[in-house]
């Protein structure tokens, strides 16, 4: 009897406790929703990339392994004729030497450059926000505009240089006609161009150090070069390495300073791979696109392997704090 009045108790229990409603369509339909949403907002975007990326790759490629016509259209498959061309001619490797050098001569003086201006700005002198305006003051001057201002500086005949060593009692110097000369005063030129900006987020990096990290540094004793080594240049090398990435990657795809400043010479010390791209395609009423697409495909194999390779070693010393 009692385990009867139990169950019927239980039974009534159950029958009265809330019971979970069954699964509707309001959930499914807001999810889709959303999805649709987040195509709404990443269609332009994509439209973009397909339009000015994808779509230029994909036709670069194709380009490569075909030939072209003296209108420069395709005149017919040719698979890896132009890589072979490419890679047995003797011009071409100097192009690639040219374009490692003026990389190496670019990327590493001008985030040093930048990192001992951003040091320097730290200090409290007088007058700091004026030389730190002045020092990233380049970042403000487009490609061409900086170009012409080098191209008059580096004028043999009344630049301001040649001015300044004919004070001195020097011979005037033929910095961009001089084969030995002309691919340092590029890079120089260039290396102006890129501190504004290397400047700008290394002082930003400098300005987002943790106050009570260097505070305790200072505590136990760390200051000047031991306070920079030890303890800053570790906490700035997620800014350093972005610089060496996105700096290799601006060096190898320059033109500009190299188009407006020495046009490829002299003797083509100062060719690159891209300024080689742009004189196969189009200078001098030039339409081997075939032929130059293959080199775009080369430039971009380099500047994915060189990028693997600075994430695969370099990442590995940076300090995320």
């Amino acid at each position: 009897m009692t385990t009867a009045s139990s169950d019927t108790v239980l039974d009534e229990v159950t029958d009265s406790a809330p019971r979970e409603a069954p699964p509707t369509t309001a959930a499914g339909g807001e999810a889709r929703r959303e999805r649709w949403v987040a195509i709404g907002y990443l269609l332009p975007a994509l439209v973009v990339f397909g339009l000015f990326v994808f779509w230029p790759l994909a036709k670069s490629i194709l380009l490569s392994v075909q030939g072209t016509d003296i209108l420069g259209n395709p005149s017919g498959f040719v698979g890896g004729a132009h890589y072979t061309r490419l890679f047995g001619d003797p011009d071409f490797l100097q192009v690639l030497w040219v374009t490692f050098a003026f990389t190496i001569l670019t990327v590493i003086p001008s985030i040093a450059i930048a990192l001992l201006i951003a040091l320097l700005l730290q200090s409290r002198i007088r007058g700091v926000r004026f030389f730190r305006t002045a020092f990233a003051l380049p970042f403000a001057f487009s490609v061409a505009t900086a170009s012409v201002i080098f191209g008059v500086l580096f004028n043999p005949a009344s630049g301001v240089l040649n001015g300044i060593l004919s004070h001195l009692g020097v011979d005037k110097v033929q910095w961009l006609t001089n084969p030995d000369l002309a691919l340092w005063s590029v890079s120089g030129a260039t290396v102006w161009m890129q501190i504004g900006y290397n400047l700008l987020v290394l002082s930003a990096g400098l300005g987002a150090l943790p106050e009570d990290v260097l505070e305790a540094a200072r505590l136990d004793g760390a200051s000047g070069l031991r306070l920079q080594r030890s303890i800053i240049m570790p906490l700035l090398t997620p800014q350093l390495f972005f610089l060496v990435v996105v700096g290799t990657i601006h060096s190898l795809q320059s033109f500009g300073q190299i188009k407006i400043l020495t046009v490829g010479g002299p003797e083509d010390r100062t060719t690159t791979l891209v300024y080689s791209i742009y004189e196969q395609a189009f200078a001098n009423n030039n339409s081997n696109y075939g032929y130059a697409s293959a080199q775009a495909m080369v430039l971009l194999v380099i500047v994915l392997i060189i990028t693997a390779l600075q994430f695969g070693v370099l990442e590995r010393k940076v300090f995320y704090r």
